[in-house]
């Protein structure tokens, strides 16, 4: 299996250019990707249970994967923040989006996003991705952005995970919505399944308030209550 890896902590462009041809697919854009990636603190057990754990977790609606993949990503990576583990977040564009020759991606979406985590692996960091709506378990960011894209020339890259969504038209390093109370709001909306920035949506919440307000309830519960099995110790060889 190929893997996106960088020497402690420096994402190395070098080689996820190499594994990216060998994708086909999907290509790594380091123009858009952020440079310096911290170690999660876990080991390769620890993440597999974790992507379980989000599999799992009622709140994500893996099922509904046609919408609202910002807001799963971005509640997720409030709760790894939360048990205060680094996390990131990995992103594929379709190639026509960005103003590329051809690159479409499934479902004709323009993005997709899920949490992302560096496990050490040696003497490399590997980037792995947490997407329940299209991994059957926790899988390599190359791998994930060639599964998500349909015809060759995606892009996939990194951000921060307080990276919300982008800001319309030419995508740039610095054009980000960061984490802010608004896309708080609309983060849980989307946990309860609603829209809230799409005309529907805007409409659904003066009925669902109460369904909003139990979903936020039950995410900031989450908030505290980090897994014990996150502060067992690796077992050394």
């Amino acid at each position: 299996m190929s893997k996106e890896c960088g020497y402690f902590g420096v994402v190395d462009f070098a080689y996820i250019d190499g594994m990216a041809e060998s994708t086909l697919k999907s290509m790594f854009d380091h123009s858009l990707s952020e440079p310096l990636i911290h170690d999660s603190g876990l080991t390769k057990a620890q993440a597999d249970k974790l992507y379980l754990y989000f599999r799992h977790a009622p709140l994500f609606r893996w099922h509904q994967y046609q919408n609202d993949c910002e807001d799963r990503a971005n509640a997720a990576c409030i709760l790894l923040d939360s048990w205060n583990i680094p996390n990131y977040k990995a992103w594929v564009f379709s190639g026509s989006y960005l103003n590329r020759n051809g690159g479409s991606l499934l479902n004709t979406w323009k993005f997709h996003v899920a949490p992302l985590i560096a496990l050490k692996e040696g003497d490399r960091l590997c980037y792995y991705v947490i997407d329940p709506a299209m991994l059957g378990s926790l899988d390599t960011m190359d791998l994930w952005a060639d599964k998500v894209t349909e015809d060759h020339g995606s892009a996939h890259f990194i951000t921060n995970g307080d990276f919300y969504i982008f800001s319309p038209g030419r995508l740039h390093s610095e054009h980000w919505f960061k984490r802010n109370r608004q896309n708080y709001k609309w983060t849980i909306q989307g946990l309860a399944g609603i829209n809230g920035v799409s005309s529907t949506g805007k409409a659904q919440l003066c009925f669902c308030k109460r369904l909003i307000g139990q979903t936020e309830h039950r995410f900031r519960r989450l908030l505290h209550q980090r897994p014990e099995w996150l502060d067992v110790p690796p077992v050394l060889p």
